[in-house]
């Protein structure tokens, strides 16, 4: 591809970023990054009653998590006003566009009586011949042709057709001077020279308005892609019905960008087999042409599983840094945590990190070595029988005389101390396992042992079974 490639995010301020909003950035993002093109984001707040500067910051904030930086922007169209105004007026003058006097009560009424005839409820023309009346409040309206076809040869969905009778007059500015979306979104992206619209096929059906937009306007079109709609388990769309549906709630909930990003791209578009891309794979392969046509359903299991590989793969030292506040959370006092050396911590992090699918989950499980007071899992109580805790005292004496407090040596004194008490190792390693995490299961207890050093070890025995 030539052409100097420009694609644009442009989300409403109304909410968090939502992650099929966010999948529509992500394609977008490289679909620019693979051109060598331009990201640009655009934050569409024309609407007061539902846009939030809250919000704003919120979506970009998801963005810069997920690492999807933008080229040019924020631009927002509540400063572009002047822009819209002076695009109307000229449709007005040009005889492409036309003032409407109609209030909404009267249009709603109409409505009605459209849909009790088993009529299309699209707006009547009765007032294309209206100029504007002083003291009266009106909206500018598009004139349609309304003759033939319109076509988009759309980059997913393929040959599209419209048929131009069915569409209406639709408002470009409203009687407050605020531009309808199909009209500011027209605007902006000639003005920002837009060369690919890449977004939901929610919007599909306001692309025949738009193309008749840039018709009139004398622009040239961009070429369309329009995105499947991502759908819940249950094949309904993605709703908060369905669990989290924001990229921040599932940060929170502790997975990974990485793993957002490898999930989400997928949702839609394949390369071959391979289902683990790093990013730089995903800028050389990604294209439009692998997008399919059919929604996608959201699998929280898969995202799961990936979250849990991108955990396994990821640096301690980095998930240290991302674990404060989830040990916080999990009942680790700040001044505990600050305790600790970094390396001393990086090394809880390396055991519990393979077994753990968030990080909110490596957090809960490896704050058993912090201190903190272990909460003993019933389950696990019960694997402390008053024979359990008879060996554990008689074993007790030796690990303080044991010379060296290492797992290989401690797993040495064990497998004797069990041939000499008639049980399995497993009949004493268990209980050990339960005395010191509290739970029945943990990376290898010798290894823990070792880690958590002797004073450690033989303090958390006698909280248990006593002096």
């Amino acid at each position: 591809m030539k052409e100097n490639v420009r694609v644009r995010f442009a989300p409403s301020p109304t909410g968090y970023l939502h992650v099929g909003g966010a999948r529509t950035a992500l394609y977008n993002w490289l679909f620019a990054r693979h051109h060598g093109g331009t990201f640009i984001l655009r934050i569409e707040d024309t609407d007061p009653e539902r846009s939030t500067e809250e919000s704003a910051g919120a979506i970009m904030e998801g963005l810069s998590w997920l690492g999807l930086d933008w080229d040019e922007g924020p631009y927002r169209q509540a400063e572009r006003l002047a822009l819209y105004r002076e695009s109307a007026e000229r449709l007005l003058r040009e005889g492409k566009a036309y003032c409407c006097v109609c209030t909404p009560e009267e249009l709603e009424e109409r409505r009605k009586v459209s849909l009790a005839a088993g009529l299309p409820p699209k707006y009547d023309g009765r007032c294309r011949d209206q100029r504007a009346i002083e003291g009266r409040p009106f909206a500018i309206r598009f004139r349609m042709e309304g003759i033939g076809k319109t076509i988009i040869e759309d980059l997913v969905h393929g040959r599209v057709e419209f048929d131009d009778a069915e569409l209406e007059d639709f408002v470009l500015l409203r009687s407050d001077g605020t531009p309808t979306y199909n009209f500011a979104v027209v605007i902006d992206d000639v003005l920002m020279e837009i060369t690919h619209v890449i977004r939901g096929d929610d919007h599909l059906s306001n692309t025949p308005k738009q193309i008749k937009l840039y018709e009139g306007l004398g622009f040239p079109l961009p070429r369309f892609a329009h995105l499947p709609m991502i759908l819940g388990p249950d094949k309904s769309r993605l709703s908060k019905r369905h669990g989290a549906t924001s990229v921040q709630a599932y940060r929170d909930l502790g997975y990974l960008p990485e793993a957002m990003i490898n999930y989400l791209v997928r949702l839609g578009w394949s390369h071959g087999d391979q289902e683990i891309f790093s990013k730089e794979e995903l800028v050389r392969y990604f294209t439009l042409e692998k997008v399919g046509k059919t929604p996608a359903v959201f699998d929280p299991a898969k995202l799961l599983w990936l979250n849990g590989h991108y955990i396994k793969q990821a640096e301690a030292k980095r998930l240290t840094e991302l674990l404060f506040p989830f040990w916080e959370e999990a009942g680790v006092g700040q001044e505990e945590l600050q305790k600790k050396e970094t390396g001393w911590l990086e090394g809880v992090v390396r055991m519990y990190q393979e077994r753990a699918k968030t990080l909110r989950e490596l957090a809960e499980s490896s704050k058993v070595l912090l201190e903190v007071p272990i909460e003993m899992d019933p389950e696990a109580t019960k694997l402390l029988s008053s024979e359990a805790r008879t060996r554990l005292q008689t074993l007790r004496p030796r690990l303080e005389a044991l010379a060296e407090f290492t797992a290989e040596a401690l797993e040495t004194l064990a497998r004797g101390f069990a041939a000499e008490q008639g049980a399995k190792l497993v009949e004493i390693a268990q209980p050990l396992r339960v005395v010191l995490t509290g739970r029945t299961v943990s990376p290898p207890i010798f290894v823990i042992m070792e880690f958590l050093g002797r004073e450690r070890c033989l303090r958390r025995l006698k909280d248990v079974l006593g002096p």
